[in-house]
């Protein structure tokens, strides 16, 4: 702050202490704009990958005690790493899938080249056999429905109640009078939803096969799909009301001819997941608000955690009577891992160890935990104890570090927003260690969320909110059908084959992907692939 003139002290000590205090201050405000500006180019042109290396060096240390690094102020001065000895599995090439029908080519010598040179004829022994993976183009085809009609000579002319002449009737169809079959409807909707094809780019390619399907068709398609898929979306909402963990998150979406907004206001998309481990289902949800009201609504009446990351709008929900709200060590971990960064130089991290190493280490131990607890395959319980004895001591000193940095760290750079938020989120964050059943972060929904954030990418907006919600119903059931080991296309194309004949709830609930018959849907979908 610059000074009046007339208020400036006549004691020329007091003035040198002006000046020096202004300089230091001027030098904390350059520090914060140029970690701002490093923070900014990592963001625009640095790595997206999270994955953090000790030290800068392309090894990790075998051994990373946080004893060790917070103790190493400055660089040793050595170029030399000592890598210790390891093994690796040599790589090689996956064998062919089984189920792929096998087309046999023979290769045999010519008749005169079956003789020795001693004249006597050659024997054969064996056979060398090597298989190349070969790709056949996409194949339309069209399926006639031919109803047979028929009528009674005897009736002719004479009108009856039943009528003189009588029909089949038709299928079952999901879109009674479109010309798309399920297997059709299927491939436009993984395409889009699962692969990141928009409805434009597709109807090219239908282009080049010789068949014209507008973008306006597919997209009348998919949301009449979604309508009737309605029963389907309130069973999965149930199912992720029983509990014991939702994971929640959300993320942007532009749409178009939303009532009483502007087409380049932003509107949101979010992800619930949950239901038994085993059997997970996933909800995305439209909506044009980011409001805290949208988790409470949908979450009403729930007993259990719900995890989320640290965006004040949920944090009204461990307000609600039964519900008990977790943290996420991923988002911690990442404001941290910008700090990082934002000390690298010319995309190259510098050598000499900082604070923010420190916490990236505090939390890789945590990490480490988790990692003994998968490969040993532990319970829920014998998770629990785990962390009780291994990941609390290593809490307790992380918490203590953040305490005393906290005090000598400007509040409004990178390190200090980093410190403020673990420490405001500590209580959340903390509350995996009770509960063998949770996860430290929300990785589950994030990783929900991507498959979204990949297709914005492509097909940039929604055009109506028609559109915005029949989206969200498609990735849904399209999501949950991966979390439970089933593959897009084909479980969709059952889905869309059987759909139409389902009356009952327990009709519906039968072809959710955590209930299906995987015996009745194996059969039903190899006879139609193959």
């Amino acid at each position: 702050m610059l000074c009046d003139a007339s208020s400036l002290p006549d004691n020329v000590d007091d003035l040198r202490e002006i000046i020096v205090s202004l300089k230091q201050e001027y030098e904390i405000q350059i520090s914060l704009l140029h970690e701002q500006i490093r923070h900014l180019r990592s963001k625009l042109f640095g790595r997206k990958s999270e994955t953090y290396v000790e030290g800068g060096h392309e090894q990790v240390p075998l051994f990373d005690e946080v004893e060790q690094i917070a103790s190493s102020d400055e660089d040793t001065g050595s170029d030399e790493i000592t890598v210790p000895a390891h093994k690796r599995k040599k790589p090689g090439r996956k064998p062919l899938p089984e189920a792929l029908p096998r087309v046999e080519v023979i290769h045999d010598l010519p008749e005169d080249e079956k003789v020795c040179a001693c004249g006597s004829q050659l024997s054969k022994i064996g056979e060398e056999v090597s298989e190349k993976l070969d790709y056949i183009p996409a194949k339309l085809q069209v399926i006639r429905h031919i109803r047979y009609k028929y009528a009674c000579k005897s009736c002719e002319g004479v009108e009856t109640e039943a009528g003189a002449v009588k029909t089949a009737p038709p299928p079952a169809q999901i879109i009674p009078k479109g010309i798309a079959t399920p297997g059709l409807l299927a491939h436009i909707l993984v395409s889009k939803f699962c692969d990141a094809l928009p409805f434009y780019r597709q109807t090219k390619i239908f282009q080049r096969l010789g068949i014209e399907i507008p973008r306006a068709t597919m997209a009348n398609w998919a949301i009449q799909v979604a309508r009737q898929c309605q029963p389907l979306l309130e069973l999965l909402h149930t199912e992720i009301l029983s509990g014991p963990l939702v994971n929640i998150d959300e993320t942007t979406v532009q749409v178009l001819k939303e009532p009483g907004r502007a087409n380049t206001t932003q509107s949101y998309m979010w992800i619930f997941r949950g239901g038994p481990p085993d059997q997970a289902a996933l909800v995305y949800q439209y909506h044009p608000s980011r409001s805290g009201q949208v988790p409470r609504d949908y979450l009403k009446d729930y007993r259990g955690f719900v995890q989320t990351d640290g965006y004040s709008g949920y944090d009204a929900l461990g307000l609600e009577p039964g519900i008990v709200h977790v943290g996420c060590w991923a988002h911690a971990r990442r404001k941290f891992f910008e700090v990082v960064q934002a000390r690298q130089k010319n995309g190259r991290q510098k050598s000499k160890t900082g604070s923010g190493d420190v916490a990236l280490s505090y939390i890789g131990n945590l990490y480490k935990v988790e990692s003994i607890a998968k490969e040993q395959e532990y319970s829920a319980e014998q998770i629990r104890e785990l962390r009780q004895e291994q990941a609390r001591p290593i809490l307790d000193e992380f918490r203590a570090w953040l305490e005393k940095r906290l005090v000598e760290t400007p509040p409004k750079g990178l390190l200090g927003q980093a410190i403020s938020y673990t420490l405001n989120q500590w209580h959340r964050l903390i509350r995996y260690l009770d509960d063998g059943r949770l996860r430290p972060d929300n990785n589950l929904a994030e990783n929900a969320i991507r498959p979204f954030v990949v297709g914005r990418k492509n097909w940039l907006f929604s055009g109506h909110p028609r559109g915005a919600n029949a989206s969200a119903a498609l990735y849904s059931l399209i999501e949950t059908a991966k979390a439970n080991r089933f593959e897009p296309y084909l479980y969709l194309r059952f889905l869309l084959s059987h759909l139409p004949m389902a009356t009952s709830t327990d009709d519906y609930k039968s072809l959710l992907p955590q209930y299906l018959d995987r015996g009745q849907y194996l059969h039903a979908s190899l006879s139609a692939v193959y």
